[in-house]
């Protein structure tokens, strides 16, 4: 019973993370974009200025877009802010704003 206790906790732990990293705006950049299957690779920006000159990267996710239009506006290289929900275990982007140079 112990066991199955600290099974269940430490997937709601798990799960509280998961769901608080795809709770505001992220900023990344784009590393590759499917249009034919409405889908795209973003590097995470790592947030914060701890470690920021490291030139450490952030996490690669694929999200699949709401819109398939919403991947018009940018390209491979691009730096966006974007917003994304996460639905059983895929990834499903919200928004997406290239950024300004």
């Amino acid at each position: 019973m112990g066991t199955t206790r600290f099974i269940f906790a430490g997937a709601a732990v798990i799960t509280m993370l998961a769901s608080s990293a795809f709770a505001d705006d992220m900023t990344g950049m784009v590393t590759r974009i499917d249009r034919l299957n409405g889908t795209i690779s973003i590097q995470q920006t790592q947030k914060g200025t701890v470690g920021a000159s490291s030139g450490n990267a952030g996490a690669l996710q694929e999200y699949k877009a709401k819109d398939a239009a919403m991947l018009d506006a940018v390209h491979a290289g691009d730096r966006v802010s974007y917003a994304a929900t996460e639905t059983n275990g895929t990834g499903t982007l919200t928004k997406l704003e290239k950024q300004k140079p």
